[in-house]
């Protein structure tokens, strides 16, 4: 069928409007071969970006800051907002920055858990997939355009938008999915199971993951537990009798001597069980050894040795045999299945703060993801923070192995959530807290947590607007830079100008006005010629256009990086704003 023939046709009908036409020969011309359809529903949060520009404020008060002169804490940042406002305010400072996405979105169940342009969609409602894939598929433009070249993309979901996702996704990132998991949410016990006469009770959900697909992703091994029943894992250990007592040397030069001898040479007595704590404690030297063809016919000199094998594989000569250890056996490696994550009692996850009604994903199950995550000191965003769990988990995993990643987190302010909940959360888990027991629970001090809240400047790009947009931009530059500290110094006692640190090495100088160029290059001089300093500082010059005054700053120029503002600003934004209101 000729699509140029049957268009003309219909520019010839008299009897059609302008608009009628048009419509017409939209759906032709975007018609899919294959491939998600559905109506797109206006939303009045992306109208609102029609005459404005995103920015965020910083509400000081709420500033959790635990740097030390010695220490630099990472910087978690909590922004209350509508996540589409909050998202395009990252596409200025987080463009291909981020590591880890993870997202937990409304699950559009028609029982007020969905809420398009304020009010909540009903499961009755004829464009209920229709709304939610417009709401989603905004989000995740934006979102696919934060992540660093390596990053990846998980999202939660379940039966309902599961195949409506998956195939939003394969189109948005080019059909990169990584994996498909399916995760336990429920037990198969209690009031769940007695309704069983009506519908099979739905104990599990589903974990999405992409990648941009530009670089090849490995995901770190991870492994877990097999079984924590006593008989059964008694079973297993039985059968491991013997341990290494200088497992740091060699294989070669270790000394192998069965646990009982062990036992008695240091006059220990255990019971059953304990004895099976004690082999579980030291899984990583217990040992047993079983037959392997691939050994006929090599011997050593020394009882046990190191081999690798044709494909890259480690093993242990074990006097003609293969050495098994233990906590190869009481683990396994992480598949696509995860039935392990306890989802009992979560309510007691959220620091002694009113249950969250509208449900929270176990701390593990994130802290599960951010391990698979191969790259160190990462950062996180969670656009549906909701109670704050990923923020919260990001924190205890930074802990348990001392690395410092950063979180992103947004959530609106809906029935008070992100002030009395999210925020009082996380304080409470980095300052610690006194439970319903009267229990003191120690705080994770080694953050910092900053609180933000979308507003706006006006979007037509008159030069006063452009003046108070370099103005209202001040958060998002120290946000961008990680320079969060103004200081007050000869360079900084003027109203044209500041000057922000990372308190480490970090320097970020803004100029609010042009008139002033000459005297923000003299300051420049003088504070690099005080602080010797070799890191460029990164300056931001307010432009009527693109040109950051190159040439006045001459004479320092490889000290300075220049960027005009608020340009680079309109630049960022300008792939993700709908088009502007001619209003």
């Amino acid at each position: 069928m000729n699509k140029r023939k049957i268009i003309t046709k219909i520019k010839e009908l008299d009897s059609l409007s302008k608009e009628e036409r048009n419509y017409l020969v939209n759906l032709i011309n975007y018609s899919k071969r294959y491939g998600l359809v559905w109506e797109n529903k206006a939303e009045k949060m992306e109208d609102e970006l029609r005459t404005k520009l995103p920015i965020l404020k910083e509400i000081k008060e709420k500033a959790i800051i635990n740097d030390t002169e010695k220490q630099r804490n990472p910087n978690h940042v909590l922004i209350e907002g509508d996540n589409l406002h909050a998202l395009t305010t990252l596409t200025f400072t987080h463009e291909n920055k981020i590591d880890l996405i993870y997202i937990d979105p409304p699950y559009n169940t028609g029982n007020k858990d969905f809420v398009y342009n304020d009010s909540f969609v009903d499961k009755d409602d004829d464009y209920k997939h229709s709304k939610w894939l417009s709401f989603m598929n905004k989000r995740l433009k934006i979102a696919k355009r934060l992540l660093s070249n390596s990053g990846l993309l998980f999202v939660s979901i379940d039966d309902i938008e599961y195949a409506q996702l998956k195939i939003l996704l394969d189109e948005i990132f080019n059909n990169n999915l990584i994996n498909s998991i399916t995760v336990k949410t429920s037990e198969t016990s209690g009031v769940k199971m007695s309704h069983t006469e009506k519908k099979l009770p739905k104990i599990k959900e589903y974990l999405l993951i992409y990648s941009l697909g530009k670089n090849p992703v490995q995901l770190n091994p991870v492994r877990i537990e097999k079984n924590n029943d006593f008989n059964k894992l008694e079973k297993y250990a039985k059968y491991y009798s013997k341990i290494i007592l200088n497992l740091e040397d060699e294989p070669e030069k270790w000394n192998i001597v069965s646990i009982n001898d062990y036992f008695k040479q240091k006059n220990i007595k255990k019971t059953k069980e304990e004895l099976l704590e004690f082999k579980l404690e030291n899984a990583d030297r217990v040992i047993y050894r079983t037959t392997n063809k691939s050994f006929n016919g090599i011997s050593f000199p020394t009882k046990t040795a190191k081999v690798i094998s044709a494909t890259g594989i480690k093993y242990i000569w074990w006097e003609g045999k293969q050495m098994l250890f233990l906590e190869n056996h009481i683990q396994e490696g992480l598949c696509d299945l995860w039935t392990d994550i306890s989802t009992i009692n979560l309510n007691k996850e959220i620091c002694e703060l009113p249950t969250f009604k509208n449900g929270q994903k176990p701390i593990e199950l994130i802290q599960r993801i951010i391990k698979l995550i191969p790259k160190k000191n990462i950062t996180l965003l969670d656009f549906f923070a909701g109670s704050g769990t990923s923020l919260h988990a990001l924190m205890e995993q930074n802990k348990q192995d001392n690395q410092t990643r950063k979180a992103i987190i947004i959530t609106n302010n809906e029935n008070n959530i992100a002030e009395e909940i999210t925020y009082e959360r996380n304080k409470r888990v980095i300052e610690g807290y006194t439970d319903k027991t009267n229990n003191q629970i120690s705080g994770l001090k080694n953050n910092n947590l900053r609180y933000y809240k979308c507003d706006f400047a006006e979007r037509k790009p008159t030069l006063k607007n452009k003046q108070a947009l370099t103005r209202l931009s001040t958060e998002l530059l120290c946000i961008k830079e990680e320079c969060y500290y103004e200081i007050s110094s000869q360079i900084n006692n003027e109203k044209w100008n500041k000057l922000f640190t990372d308190k480490h090495k970090l320097f970020t100088y803004v100029i609010y006005n042009d008139m002033f160029i000459e005297d923000a290059v003299n300051n420049l001089k003088t504070f690099i010629k005080k602080k010797n300093y070799k890191i460029k500082i990164k300056v931001y010059v307010f432009s009527h256009g693109q040109y950051p005054y190159t040439d006045d700053f001459d004479d320092i120029i490889e000290y300075v990086e220049l960027c005009a503002l608020p340009d680079v600003i309109y630049k960022a934004y300008l792939n993700v704003l709908p088009k502007i209101s001619k209003l």
